[in-house]
């Protein structure tokens, strides 16, 4: 489950993750944080986060931690499909935060839905590159949007 496993990894497959600080570094354990910079739509959001699920090798959850710019938890998932072949699964849930997020919901639900499609492609390729068992199919991400 390397790359997505791994949230030093992020910025080479998250578009707009221009800081990613996990502790400890390498793959996440049940008690990974992470200090993460994201530079989307015009703005640099800053979020702390939190593992707070680990089945290793195949899935583990997360969310924000209080003071996030963004209030949201999600999962990602390696699914086996056979020797040398996997599906990845992204899932987030994002809860905005302030009349000014609430707004703007109905661009940055689109805008974050197309995002994590673009990651799955870009992990699939980093995957490949890297030699690990490389996403033949990328799994659609979930986004649940909250208001």
């Amino acid at each position: 489950m390397s790359p997505p496993a791994d949230y030093d990894r992020d910025p080479a497959w998250r578009a707009g993750v221009t800081t990613m600080a996990p502790v400890p570094s390498g793959p996440v354990t049940p008690t990974t944080i992470t200090s993460e910079l994201l530079r989307t739509g015009g703005r640099t959001y800053r979020s702390g986060g939190e593992v707070t699920s680990l089945d290793p090798g195949s899935r583990f959850t997360w969310r924000t931690t209080p003071g996030a710019d963004v209030d949201a938890d999600g999962a990602r998932r390696v699914e086996p499909l056979g020797p040398g072949r996997c599906r990845v699964h992204l899932e987030a849930r994002v809860r905005p935060r302030g009349v000014q997020q609430r707004l703007l919901t109905p661009f940055l639900r689109g805008m974050l839905r197309r995002g994590l499609a673009a990651d799955l492609r870009r992990l699939r390729a980093l995957a490949e590159q890297d030699g690990h068992s490389a996403p033949n199919e990328a799994g659609s991400p979930q986004l649940r949007w909250s208001t």
